[in-house]
């Protein structure tokens, strides 16, 4: 199977689509003003314990107060065994805490006392003396020789607990030395800066999507990596000849005139996997409702009526149905509890096909599901690990026109996509300045917020740009007049 890694960068957001057979399957955005929190390591203050919730609200410096729950602390480090909340925090207390989950909707950051802290090919763990081995290296012999070799090692040099990535199978000595000793220099830094102060602070910062992206994601089986910005690219080559240097020559600078995203048709599925309608190739069709508590997606056969019988057309449909909901959840980064429901098949053993169809689209997914059997109402219920916000959350915001019965794009969204628009149609025509209409909210933005981003695409198309309001375009539509 082919893979691939396009890399849109600017200077408002970095965007990175992951490719598979030239098919979008997920994709992953960071904006410089909202950049995600998992993994960072703040030291805290807990504001309140909660006993009936076994929790403690900590504040860390962010817009709300994150949430920790007992389970998620390491109760030696607290010098407590009890599983009691009010026995392990106290108010006022300076807590060392970790992000484990980002802000989702109105629920604040969530978090954990189990420090861990991620490279190339190890997860390290001061606090815990634990080896480990990730599920997805399968072969018995290998497993005993990654977990051996850390073993010696981390007692040469960095004791503590440690998890191998799946990206260490194969992986000679010593390059996992040299992950370890990396990992320990820097949590000896970590501990000194958590000593030097008492305030609530930022203690460690996470790598940007970019660098976490080669970190996690990147393999062996990617064929290429393209990156349209030279500084990035640069970057990129140099991380990946220290610490990946297979890699490294499959990195490439994307200079074409051509934005990247469209050439592959990355941006067409974007705003495909904005809709609730996913069409099948058969004529079937999937409606996908993501809610506050769950995600539904109902699958209908359309107009597809198959050759020979009803049970058949069925079949083939929810076949059809399974590999574009697997593929939909990591597009979408669709997480918590999914209910799928299949249409009705009569055959038991046309349902264990279906709901093997499923397992086996969901296996090459980075997120960790479990699927149950059909339910007696027919529905397959399942869950998937969610890990950051889904691309719903982070391009959109609910709309206020219809209460929240739907989505629209938030101006800061349209504002980039105008910048987009922009440059097309610069590389396209001539024109002496342009001229851009858009909603109130847009311009406001454009004018105020963006104001130094449209300086400097102004000097670098060479050219002026002018705003209009336009009363009646609703917050998604805008224009841009060559003049």
């Amino acid at each position: 199977m082919s893979e691939e890694l396009l890399i849109n960068i600017t200077p408002q957001e970095t965007r990175i689509a992951f490719l598979e057979n030239g098919m979008l399957q997920e994709v992953h955005i960071e904006r410089s003003r909202r950049r995600g929190l998992v993994g960072n390591i703040y030291r805290g203050k807990v504001v309140r314990v909660l006993p009936g919730m076994q929790a403690a609200f900590v504040e860390v410096g962010l817009e709300r107060t994150a949430f920790l729950h007992a389970s998620d602390i390491d109760h030696d480090l607290e010098g407590e065994n009890s599983e009691q909340i009010s026995l392990l925090l106290r108010e006022g207390q300076d807590v060392v805490v970790q992000v484990a989950k980002d802000p989702l909707g109105t629920k604040g950051a969530r978090l954990t006392t189990h420090i861990s802290i991620p490279a190339r090919y190890l997860v390290y763990m001061p606090n815990n003396g634990h080896i480990g081995v990730s599920q997805r290296i399968e072969d018995e012999a290998e497993r005993e020789r990654l977990k051996s070799t850390v073993r010696d090692l981390a007692a040469e040099h960095s004791p503590g607990g440690y998890i191998v990535r799946t990206a260490a199978e194969s992986a000679p000595q010593d390059a996992l030395e040299k992950d370890i000793c990396f990992l320990g220099k820097l949590w000896a830094e970590i501990q000194d800066r958590i000593k030097s102060g008492s305030d609530v602070a930022l203690i460690h910062e996470d790598m940007p999507l970019v660098m976490r992206t080669m970190r996690d994601l990147a393999d062996a089986d990617i064929e290429k990596i393209r990156i349209d910005s030279r500084e990035t690219y640069l970057k990129v080559y140099k991380f990946a000849s220290k610490f990946i240097p297979g890699l490294s020559n499959r990195i490439e600078h994307y200079a074409g005139e051509r934005p990247i995203f469209d050439l592959y048709g990355v941006e067409d599925e974007i705003q495909r996997a904005l809709g609730r309608k996913v069409q099948l190739k058969s004529g079937g069709y999937l409606i996908i409702d993501q809610t506050e508590a769950m995600t539904t997606v109902d699958v209908n056969t359309g107009g597809f009526v198959g050759h020979r019988n009803l049970e058949e057309t069925i079949f083939k449909t929810n076949l059809e149905a399974a590999q574009a909901i697997a593929r939909q959840l990591r597009l979408r980064n669709l997480g918590g509890i999914i209910i799928i429901d299949f249409i009705d098949m009569e055959d038991p053993e046309h349902r264990r096909l279906v709901l093997r169809a499923l397992e086996k689209s969901l296996e090459r997914d980075h997120a960790k599901a479990n699927i149950s059997e059909v339910s007696a109402l027919g529905l397959v219920q399942m869950t998937r690990k969610r890990n950051r916000e889904s691309l719903e959350h982070v391009l959109c915001e609910t709309c206020p026109t219809c209460s929240g019965r739907g989505t629209l794009k938030t101006p800061e969204t349209v504002c980039y996509e105008i910048f987009r628009e922009i440059m097309r149609a610069v590389r396209q025509f001539d024109a002496q300045q342009l001229l851009v209409l858009a909603s109130q909210e847009v311009v406001d933005l454009l004018v105020d917020e963006e104001s130094t981003s449209v300086a400097e695409l102004e000097e670098f198309i060479e050219r002026p740009i002018n705003f209009q309001v336009e009363s009646l375009y609703t917050q998604e539509q805008f224009d841009v007049v060559l003049m």
